[in-house]
């Protein structure tokens, strides 16, 4: 399950009884666990790391519900459990008494996942390893395992489209080659676009959304446009009233 708006965060869920991670089923069905999450990041509109973070938290989760159908739990559990340790702020050392184990970044967490889950032979989730890859910044590996389940109407499917949407963003701002940023963004723009099609499906406002700030004046600078799909964003968010003050802070970025 996937906005952009903080470079860094301490954390990529909501608090639960051990920082930085909630294994309490959610319910599927609709926008539950992310619509909880995402409208709780103030500066959600600025850097995609965060979102990554956020997928990332809610593959986690998905994972933990059906784990017990698998017979390769047990080679899982250690990376869950690295999934679980707290990413202190910026600035904040390692406290030497602690006895759980912290990381500095949530990059550097996600490193320790990825090689955890290689290193036991765990076979993760696919959506899992794609939300990990992008987080540890290995964009291209994370587009690639994004596209294997991109197809469908499933929730998953749709996470997969806005996790695929946010690594071409992601790299697109890394390109320094106008022409190539410029093509790499009008593919971020049509995965979103595609993210969900179904005006009456889950994450649909937040598709409208990453059109709009896609097509926003520090990217495709194509104004009129995000306008429109954030006008668009915030009918269908009527009743998401702190997704609909982040709609209303893009429109005034845009003197709308």
């Amino acid at each position: 399950m996937a906005d952009k708006d903080e470079k860094t965060q301490s954390k990529p869920a909501a608090p639960s009884a051990k920082p930085g991670f909630d294994p309490k089923p959610v319910q599927l069905g609709g926008e539950s666990l992310v619509d909880r999450l995402l409208p709780h990041i103030k500066k959600i509109a600025i850097g995609a790391a965060i979102i990554a973070a956020i997928v990332s938290a809610v593959m986690i989760v998905l994972y933990v519900k059906e784990r017990g159908r698998r017979k390769d739990t047990g080679k899982i559990v250690k990376v869950l459990e690295l999934g679980q340790a707290e990413v202190r702020g910026p600035g904040v050392e390692p406290d030497p008494k602690a006895k759980d184990k912290t990381f500095g970044t949530n990059k550097e967490r996600a490193l320790a996942m990825l090689s955890e889950m290689d290193k036991g032979g765990a076979k993760a989730p696919g959506m899992l390893r794609a939300s990990l890859l992008l987080q540890a910044g290995q964009l291209d590996d994370s587009i690639a395992e994004y596209k294997k389940h991109t197809t469908g109407k499933t929730l998953d499917a749709v996470l997969a489209r806005e996790g695929l949407g946010i690594a071409q963003e992601m790299k697109a701002e890394q390109e320094k080659d106008a022409a190539k940023r410029q093509q790499l963004l009008e593919e971020a723009l049509a995965t979103f676009q595609s993210m969900q099609p179904d005006d009456k499906g889950p994450r649909y406002a937040y598709a409208l959304y990453h059109q709009g700030r896609i097509l926003g004046p520090t990217l495709l600078n194509r104004p009129a446009e995000a306008k429109a799909a954030f006008d668009k964003a915030k009918a269908a968010a009527a009743t998401d009233t702190k997704l609909q003050g982040l709609i209303e802070e893009r429109l005034a970025s845009l003197g709308a």
